[in-house]
């Protein structure tokens, strides 16, 4: 743990040294969980937007996209049941002073009793070998049996309390537990209460005359009251989807861990509709579908896993995260629900408009079921920026810190470097620049001896290094180095550009 703990302080200040995140408002000492996103942070975001549209939207002639606004008329969040419902269990610490949430700090005791069973089954893999049989040793070990079984127990038990909404069996099953404060070692808690978790704000010219109005806590209801418009005008046939990119507010009260958890932040969602009756087969092909879009990044697979929900949300009826082994442990990084069809149905009785589908093979009409991919956008972003950060020990007895970015994602794909400022050299190098810069990110690069270039694009995270030399205004070629490797090539000019393509072009990431 606290190797991760130490990896995760390295991932918050390379975020900020290189350009990638910033505290909001820092000059005026900052505000708490609110993040700005630097000159390469909001390239690697665009690029890991464009890739999820991209393979959502532009691979599927069923999928079509949608903007809608921020603000939208208060019946909408009644009608959700945001209004009633969208609160979390918080729990103070009467010694340390620091407020939780309750439920994830059973969660994280479920997590810790997880990672000792995986540390039991490591120490039996490098014992035995290739013989090792780990689905034999995890169904007969006692030790990781009695781990996986408390911690099963845990988040059951937990699941049960909230579904009943009993709050206090929520505080003693954190006692039982002996769950103590993470700051201060305290078991001294408080009762556990509900916290709404809406932002509200005013519609209005005068304080007399304004609407309550609220920003919205999700993206999805913003389909679902254009579900009907969007059918009619782009003469959609069941089963179709609609997607959509946007901000999203929540007054978290516990924002924790950089920008995992923000009080604003990006979601990129899809709202499939289906036939009532067909919605587990496509809920396990949403599942499916979604996880081999995340290991085609290459970040391990080892690093995801699936995990079904105990306590289903009020429209649910099968629920499952796609979770991420971040440096905090395995956290949720996509939801992928099956919402049935309470939300067009609430909406139907709140705003009295019919919001269903002729369906003209069964010749009947019926309000169609609903099975939603939910990512937030600044947790993948946390997700591979975590990942590809890493210190390697080279041969020669140096070391480099390099950010091995999916190229596809990568901010900058090329650096073009003069070996000196002089000679020709830069007009060259900057011709290359102009010619490339009409279909990639690149940047121009002067400064320093080329090896500390070099380095410094590693740590950017920019996969190709093009070195100008003596020699190329002679035979017209060029050192192109790459990033993971460090393998240098001599290559002529116009092939810079096939190169380039061959690793960023999304048609070799998408399957």
């Amino acid at each position: 743990m606290a190797q991760q703990e130490d990896h995760f302080k390295k991932v918050i200040s390379h975020a900020k040294e290189y350009g990638y995140i910033f505290g909001s408002s820092e000059i005026y000492d900052g505000l708490s969980a609110v993040y700005d996103y630097g000159q390469n942070g909001v390239e690697l975001k665009k690029n890991i937007r464009d890739y999820w549209w991209k393979s959502m939207v532009q691979m599927h002639d069923n999928i079509v996209g949608l903007d809608a606004a921020i603000f939208m008329h208060p019946t909408t969040w009644k009608a959700s049941g945001h209004v009633d419902a969208f609160s979390d269990p918080l729990i103070d610490n009467k010694d340390s002073k620091k407020r939780y949430r309750a439920d994830v700090l059973v969660e994280d005791y479920a997590e810790k009793l997880n990672q000792k069973a995986e540390k039991e089954i490591k120490k039996a893999a490098k014992r035995f070998g290739d013989s090792f049989d780990r689905e034999q040793y995890e169904a007969t070990n006692p030790r990781v049996m009695g781990y996986r079984e408390k911690q099963k127990a845990a988040t059951a038990r937990l699941a049960r309390l909230l579904d009943a909404d009993d709050l206090a069996g929520v505080k003693a099953l954190i006692e039982e537990l002996e769950i103590a404060c993470p700051l201060s070692g305290s078991r001294n808690w408080t009762d556990v209460r509900q916290f709404n978790l809406m932002f509200g704000t005013k519609l209005g010219a005068s304080a007399e005359t304004a609407t309550d109005l609220y920003l919205r806590p999700e993206t999805a209801q913003g389909i679902f009251v254009n579900y009907l418009n969007v059918q009619k005008t782009g003469r959609m046939k069941i089963p179709f989807g609609i997607a959509q990119t946007g901000k999203a507010f929540r007054n978290e009260i516990v924002a924790r861990q950089f920008i995992f958890r923000m009080r604003e932040f990006e979601q990129m969602e899809m709202q499939f509709f289906v036939r009532p009756g067909e919605e587990m087969k496509w809920y396990d092909h949403w599942k499916e579908t979604r996880l081999k879009w995340h290991t085609a990044l290459g970040l391990g697979e080892e690093n995801y896993r699936f995990h079904d929900h105990e306590k289903l949300a009020h429209y649910a009826n099968a629920a499952a995260d796609i979770e991420f082994n971040f440096p905090f442990g395995f956290k949720e990084l996509e939801g992928i629900h099956s919402r049935t069809d309470f939300d067009l149905k609430a909406h139907e009785e709140h705003s009295g408009k019919k919001l269903q589908f002729f369906d003209p093979e069964l010749n009947e009409s019926y309000v169609p079921y609903v099975v939603e991919t939910s990512i937030g956008l600044d947790r993948m972003f946390l997700a591979v920026f975590s990942q590809s950060l890493q210190e390697e020990e080279l041969e020669n007895g140096t070391s480099r810190v390099v950010l091995k970015l999916p190229a596809l994602l990568a901010p900058t794909k090329a650096a073009i470097l003069p070996l000196v400022k002089k000679d020709g050299l830069p007009e060259i190098a900057k011709k290359i620049v102009d010619d490339l810069k009409f279909d990639y990110q690149v940047v121009y690069d002067e400064k320093d001896a080329v090896g500390r270039r070099y380095r410094r694009q590693d740590a950017v995270g920019t996969p190709f290094c093009i070195t100008v030399d003596h020699d190329t205004k002679d035979d017209g070629m060029v050192t192109i180095r790459h990033r993971d490797s460090m393998k240098q090539e001599r290559v002529l000019i116009e092939k810079i550009q096939d190169i380039i393509d061959a690793q960023v072009n999304i048609k070799n990431w998408v399957q």
